[in-house]
């Protein structure tokens, strides 16, 4: 009275198998798991032994014993519910064991013996077809994620009741399929921000769609009203569409984290994040005592983490940041495990000038001492502002502009433009791993196709000089000047890209010396 029955279980934003070993005993009845289950999977016993009896199946009056392998491993989740059913009803004798064969099973069950959705489909599914699995059994709302994956037979169940009737070749259910062009294309949308909707601010637009084109990091200062928020949540609506890799890695995120909206199988636009300033450090990169949940940081990657008042957000949140800016992942550690997740997202920060926020408006009187602007722009601290590419004043609209019949230029316009040079990046990188766009070049790319002539030479060693800039900003001008070369569509670095990428360091020398 043995079976065995494949399932899997998550870890960080990558999945592992797990074997469920299941032995009845004839001794005094009791229902015991091992091998290391949560809380979530003990409670399992109470929902398996309620959902056999309710779905008109024998459950068995014995000693059951439930082995979660490798044994050495936590094993998380309410996914195993449906695995551990099945196996109990192979070790009554109701279900061939050869009908597991090739199979994985996940699902969590209610007492009814309804089959509920569950957590990191996408990861497990990609698992399943690394490991030889054919089939895999899981609940129908999930069954679009796991389809996902080519190669796979998607088998999407209701009932733990039809699951058993499917085993014992009493009941057909159809293989779920998708197009995963078709869901590109209907995730393709006309996004109701526009930034021909913002007056003036030409030079601001201008970094944007650098910094878009790029994925540079940037911040952007200026008085109150002067239309900073209103910029960056136009940023999306400039952004290149997704490709299928990036796209799945940002599905399996979400998936994991539990925030996959109902009925979308897959994320074909780039993620917006955008916390409040009182968020903890533990919410921005990840935590949890006993799961650790991916942060605000992995939320956004292939996408945009927005902090709107950037001094406003504690001190020690803020330089959390500086790691996963510059691996592009983070490692969140905890006595018992350890998790690794992706982090590649665009940074863009806004702020005020100073507490009262009109420090350099010729048009309103500043209160503020020196010292508490300086105690003010001195919550970010000198490495982090390192890490940030972009940094762009901006001033207050003018009443010319802001009564102006005419409209900017629409952000479809700019979108090509940044489409074509994130095109000219993505043939430049083919043959790197992970590195996607610019802003991602290590020490040794940028030396291979940042290279300079002798005129932008001695541009940057006058700028360096005067600026007093370190050898990390160095970097960050060359990557942002190799970006507005692309947006040129220019083989070579030109003295002007060069003089256009150093203007956008100036904070470092009006704010923060």
């Amino acid at each position: 009275m043995y079976s065995s029955i494949l399932s899997a279980s998550v870890y960080g934003i990558d999945a592992f198998l797990v074997e469920i070993e299941t032995h009845l005993d004839n001794a005094l009845p009791s229902f015991s798991i091992v091998g290391l289950p949560d809380s979530a999977v003990k409670e399992s016993r109470e929902r398996v032994a309620a959902a056999i009896k309710n779905s008109g199946l024998n459950y068995p009056n014995k000693k059951i014993t439930v082995n979660l392998a490798p044994a050495d491993i936590r094993k998380e989740g309410s996914g195993f519910d449906l695995p551990i059913a099945l196996g109990i009803i192979s070790a009554s004798g109701m279900l061939d064991p050869q009908s597991f064969e090739g199979k994985l099973f996940l699902g969590e069950l209610s007492l009814d013996g309804n089959i509920r959705p569950i957590h990191g489909a996408l990861s497990i599914s990609i698992m399943a077809k690394n490991n030889g699995v054919t089939k895999i059994v899981l609940p129908k709302e999930n069954a679009g994620e796991a389809a996902l994956v080519d190669g796979l037979e998607v088998i999407p169940v209701n009932l733990l009741s039809d699951v058993v009737k499917y085993l014992n070749n009493e009941l057909t259910i159809l293989r779920y399929q998708v197009d995963i062009k078709q869901i590109f294309d209907d995730g393709e949308k006309e996004y109701l921000l526009d930034l021909s909707d913002v007056r003036g601010q030409e030079n601001v637009k201008r970094a944007l769609e650098v910094a878009a084109a790029g994925g540079h990091n940037i911040l952007m200062i200026g008085p109150p009203g002067s239309g900073k928020t209103m910029l960056a949540r136009r940023i999306p609506s400039i952004l290149p569409p997704l490709s299928l890799e990036e796209a799945l890695e940002t599905t399996k995120i979400h998936s994991v984290a539990g925030l996959l909206p109902d009925n979308v199988p897959l994320i074909t636009i780039r993620p917006f994040r955008s916390p409040h300033h009182t968020i903890s450090d533990a919410a921005l990169v990840g935590g949890g005592m006993n799961k650790i949940r991916p942060g605000e940081i992995s939320l956004a990657h292939h996408g945009v983490l927005f902090l709107d008042e950037l001094p406003e957000f504690a001190r020690n949140v803020l330089e959390v940041l500086r790691q996963p800016l510059e691996s592009k992942n983070i490692t969140i550690s905890r006595t018992k495990l350890t998790v690794e997740y992706p982090s590649n997202f665009m940074l863009v920060c806004s702020m005020n000038p100073c507490p009262c926020g009109h420090y350099g408006n010729p048009h309103h009187q500043c209160t503020c001492t020196p010292s508490q602007i300086q105690k003010y722009t001195g919550k970010i601290s000198g490495p982090l502002l390192d890490r940030i590419d972009i940094h762009i004043e901006v001033p207050i609209v003018k009443y010319q502009e802001l009564s102006s019949v005419r409209s900017g230029e629409k952000s479809s316009e700019v979108r090509k433009r940044v489409i074509r040079a994130r095109k000219i990046q993505t043939e430049r990188f083919a043959q790197q791993k992970n590195i996607y766009k610019n802003a991602d070049m290590t020490s040794k790319l940028i030396r291979k196709y940042c290279t300079l002539d002798n005129t932008s030479n001695e541009l940057m060693k006058t700028a360096m000089t005067k600026l007093g800039l370190s050898a990390r900003a160095y970097d960050k001008i060359l990557k942002v000047a190799r970006t507005i070369a692309d947006l040129d569509e220019s083989e070579e670095i030109k003295v002007y890209h060069i003089s256009e990428a150093i203007q956008y360091r100036s904070l470092d020398r009006e704010y923060w010396r």
